[in-house]
Parts: structure tokens; C-alpha cells; sequence
């Protein structure tokens, strides 16, 4: 069976570049306000040059190196930016993956920016490639889900992508994702006094994409999500793209995946709900082809970074 096509991946890109400065800004705004670094400015002559290095305390993967020239760009720093290491590759401890030289003060003061986004995209990478992992020799495809860090959403996505994942829809904007909820508010066309039924849902919504809007086009893809093997039955025929089945136990998804070969449908099923590290290699056995988890981002920790100094190149 032809594959199902896929949400837009997030990219290194403009959008993902203004994303980025909007954060740097807020986070300029928290640490100096409309004052400065009154530790720095005591200390460090203006005149003060030095160089560092930032450097993984622990093993990880790496992302968002490459947007630290953005970061030091947005303070308007006298600073040289050397990114050492590609995104996605693996961090050993001790070994640098950004150098900076110029301004001691510019440095000083941009330190905890740099660190914290480094840390937090880090982190999200190297949770990523170790559900990746997980997986194993399965061919189930990694996704991540919209429960990342208000404002941060690009920037966790593209991590996942770092760390070896799939990027699932960006925003509402971007595919139709028919949940309970929908069906639970929405009302069928036949008896408006009845909530819609999983069927209904998605012939509308298939019969929606491609059409326009007021003057905006509806996005190609449909995915809806159900809760029960009979649901599934009514929306495998309708030409949707991916059907997300929610808690299902690992034997009615192998049944789900059973029903769609025998059906012969070109459809994508995504099994979500309670993924956790120790079940997804048993999730992805029963040979879905997608798996969505939201802990790829709400339960990320940071990967220590440091920031070590280069004495040979303070003047």
C-alpha cells in the first residue's frame, strides 16, 4: 500500500528563526529589563576580550546548535560564533559543540540565554532518540503531539526531528484531527438532536479539504481518532489519511492493523495514548505504521550544558 502523506515538518527556516527571537527577547527582557549587568559591569573592563566553550556534561543528541549564532545575534553581541557539531549528532561529555570569542562582557551576559535553550532543545532531542530506540527494528514512525511549551512549539519540534523523530501537525491550522470532542459538540445532518458519529465526522471532513474558506484553503490531510474497533469500522472506507486509535489495547490494535490490510484502504493508524519508554517497543510489535506521544516534549528534561572558558584566548 501506497504510504499516507505526512504533516509538514518543522524546518530551519524563517518561521522557526522568528519563533526564536521573540523567546531571546523575552528572554533579554527577564535578566537585564531596562537595566544592565551590574555584576559584569563592575567587574569586567569594557575592553576585556575572551573566548568559551559550551560543552555537554553527559551524553545526549544534539539541537538547536545551529541557532546559536540567532541567540547572540539577538543581544547585538560583539561576539564570533563557531558552531562545532551538526544537529542530530550524538554529544560525548567534554567535548565542545559551540565556541564563542570576542567581548568578555558580551559573553558573561549572554551565557544563561545560550545555555537554557541549548539545554531545553538537548534535552528534548535526547529523550526523542531514545524512544526512537525503543522502537527497535519495528517499522513504526515516531511522532510528537501540540503538548509543547507555550512559545516553544517550533523549536521542541524541530528537536524531535533532531533527535530522530516525526513532526505531527504544527497547529490547527495545519490538517484536520477529529477528536471526541468534535463528535461529542458537533451534530449529525440527519438528526440535529444527535451528536455526530465518527462516520459522519470524517466523510465531512474529507468533503472539506481542498476548499476554500473565506479565501483560505483547508489543508489536505484528515486523521480523525477513535476509541473502539467499531468506530474504526465506520471511518476506514471514507477516505480519511490516518486513524489515530486511542488506548487501544495492544490486541485490538493488532486487529485494527488486520482489518485494514483486508480491507486493502490506503490508511495510516497511529496508536496513542499511555505510550510510555517500556511499552512503545510492544505498541509498535503489533505493526501500526505511526506512534504519537506527547511525553517526547512535557516530559523532557534539560541535558546539562556548560560553559567553560579558554584561558589561551582572554587578553
Amino acid at each position: 500500500m501506497k504510504p499516507a502523506m505526512d504533516y509538514r515538518p518543522v524546518q530551519l527556516d524563517d518561521a522557526l528563526e522568528n519563533d526564536l527571537r521573540q523567546l531571546v527577547r523575552l528572554s533579554i527582557a527577564e535578566d537585564l529589563d531596562i537595566a544592565v549587568d551590574w555584576t559584569t559591569v563592575a567587574m569586567i573592563a569594557p575592553e576585556r576580550r575572551g573566548a568559551c566553550q559550551i560543552v555537554p556534561r553527559c551524553s545526549g543528541i544534539a539541537a538547536g546548535i545551529a541557532l546559536a549564532p540567532w541567540i547572540v545575534d539577538e543581544f547585538d553581541a560583539d561576539l564570533e560564533v563557531e558552531v562545532l557539531i551538526d544537529e542530530g549528532t550524538p554529544l560525548v561529555p567534554g567535548e565542545p559543540i559551540v565556541r564563542l570569542s570576542g567581548s568578555a562582557r558580551d559573553l558573561l551576559t549572554s551565557e544563561r540565554v545560550l545555555l537554557n535553550i541549548l539545554s531545553r532543545l538537548c534535552g528534548v532531542a535526547t529523550l526523542t532518540g531514545r524512544y526512537v530506540e525503543a522502537i527497535g527494528e519495528h517499522d513504526a514512525r515516531l511522532y510528537d503531539t501540540r503538548k509543547t511549551t507555550p512559545g516553544w512549539r517550533r523549536l521542541e519540534k524541530y528537536a524531535v526531528r533532531c533527535g530522530g523523530g516525526h513532526n505531527h501537525r504544527t497547529g490547527l491550522y495545519d490538517g484536520f484531527l477529529i477528536k471526541d470532542n468534535h463528535l461529542a459538540l458537533g451534530r449529525s445532518e440527519h438528526d440535529p438532536s444527535s451528536k455526530l458519529t465518527a462516520g459522519e465526522a470524517a466523510t465531512r471532513a474529507v468533503a472539506m479539504r481542498g476548499a476554500s474558506v473565506n479565501q483560505l484553503v483547508a489543508p489536505p490531510m484528515v486523521e480523525i481518532e477513535v476509541d473502539t474497533l467499531e468506530q474504526f469500522e465506520q471511518v476506514a472506507t471514507t477516505g480519511i489519511d490516518i486513524v489515530l486509535l486511542d488506548n487501544f489495547s495492544l490486541d485490538d490494535l493488532r486487529r485494527a492493523v488486520a482489518r485494514r490490510d483486508e480491507l486493502g484502504v490506503t490508511l495510516d493508524l497511529e496508536a496513542s495514548g499511555n505510550v510510555t519508554i517500556d511499552t512503545i517497543g510492544n505498541v509498535a510489535a503489533t505493526g501500526v505504521d505511526r506512534i504519537s506521544s506527547g511525553a517526547l516534549t512535557h516530559q523532557a528534561t534539560w541535558l546539562d550544558l556548560g560553559m567553560d572558558w579558554l584561558d589561551g584566548f582572554a587578553s
